[in-house]
C-alpha cells in the first residue's frame, strides 16, 4: 500500500513538472512570432543557424549563436526575459528550445517552420551583419 501512495505521488509530481514546462515553453508559427514580438518588447530573439545563414537573412534584432556553441554561451542569454528560437526550418531550434526548457529558462518560445515560414508568410528578413 505504501509503495502504491509513493509511485502515485511519484506518477503526480511528472505530471506536474510536464505541465509547467508545457506551459513556458512553446510551439509558435510566424503569425503567434509576430504577435508576441508585438506584446512583448523585451523578447530575445535567438538564430542558432550558421554565421553564414545569419548573413543571407535574419529577424531585425537578433542575436547569432549557432547550435553547436549555445551549451558554451549560456551565459549570455537572459534568464530574465522570453527567448524565441529559431533556425531555417525549425528543426534545430526545437532542440535548442528543449534544451533551454529544460534548463529552466521561464519562457522559450521555437518558431515553427523557422525563417523559412516567417518569410513565406511574408514576414520582413534582415540580409547582411
Amino acid at each position: 500500500m505504501r509503495q502504491s501512495i509513493i509511485a502515485l505521488f511519484a506518477g503526480l509530481l511528472l505530471v506536474v513538472a510536464s505541465l509547467a514546462v508545457a506551459a513556458v515553453a512553446r510551439n509558435i508559427d510566424a503569425p503567434g512570432a509576430v504577435t508576441l514580438l508585438k506584446q512583448r518588447q523585451d523578447v530575445y530573439l535567438l538564430d542558432v543557424r550558421t554565421p553564414q545563414e545569419y548573413q543571407q537573412g535574419h529577424l531585425a534584432g537578433a542575436h547569432l549563436i549557432p547550435i553547436d556553441q549555445v551549451a558554451q554561451r549560456l551565459g549570455e542569454l537572459p534568464g530574465n526575459r522570453p527567448i524565441l528560437v529559431y533556425c531555417a526550418v525549425g528543426s534545430r531550434s526545437a532542440q535548442v528550445f528543449n534544451f533551454l526548457a529544460r534548463r529552466g529558462y521561464p519562457e522559450v518560445y521555437n518558431l515553427d517552420g523557422g525563417i523559412v515560414g516567417w518569410a513565406q508568410s511574408g514576414y520582413p528578413v534582415q540580409q547582411g551583419p
